[in-house]
């Protein structure tokens, strides 16, 4: 059985285009530095089709973090910070 969803940030190298970012339309995109941080609430066979998705791009996968999610404070858990 799939656990519940988890929130996720995926860091990528590079900056990624609207192009690219439509690959990910559950997921939340941001600048840090010269990366690009996804984030999103994600179950197990999304994660993995996130991932997928990825590697089919050739995109150069640097992160992938489960982050402490607080649904009574949306702004509260782990830092995307590297």
């Amino acid at each position: 059985m799939d656990p519940a969803p988890a929130l996720y940030m995926i860091r990528i190298n590079g900056h990624l285009g609207a192009t690219l970012l439509s690959a990910f339309p559950a997921m939340a995109p941001h600048q840090l530095g010269a990366h690009t941080v996804l984030t999103g609430l994600l179950d197990r066979s999304a994660l993995y089709g996130v991932l997928a998705a990825i590697d089919a791009l050739g995109l150069d996968l640097l992160e992938v973090r489960q982050l402490s999610w607080n649904r009574e404070s949306p702004g509260s858990g782990d830092s995307c910070s590297p």
